[in-house]
């Protein structure tokens, strides 16, 4: 069984990835709406926890997608899907 590498960001990238202000990232750090750890007197916050607190807030949720990665959505959508992902790629991650 693996476990999946744990992303955090800075306060700066959070804001710059969500669309919002660093500001508006520390009060939910504040408010204990995400979680983080303090490496070497910065903030680093982990990326799910930004996903489900963007998910929550409304405000949020719309500044994400209009200014931050949601703005990218579009073009990240795959036009063949019959074969997406191709079958051939996974056979090797079966074990």
């Amino acid at each position: 069984m693996s476990t999946k590498p744990i992303i955090r960001l800075s306060v700066s990238e959070a804001a710059k990835m969500f669309g919002v202000s660093q500001r508006t990232v520390r009060r939910a750090i504040q408010g204990q709406e995400v979680t983080y750890v303090v490496v070497q007197g910065r903030y680093k916050i982990n990326f799910e926890s930004l996903l489900r607190w963007s998910q929550r807030t409304t405000t949020v949720k719309n500044k994400r997608d209009q200014q931050g990665i949601g703005q990218y959505v579009d073009q990240w959508k795959l036009s063949g899907k019959l074969y997406s992902p191709n079958p051939k790629s996974l056979e090797g991650d079966e074990a």
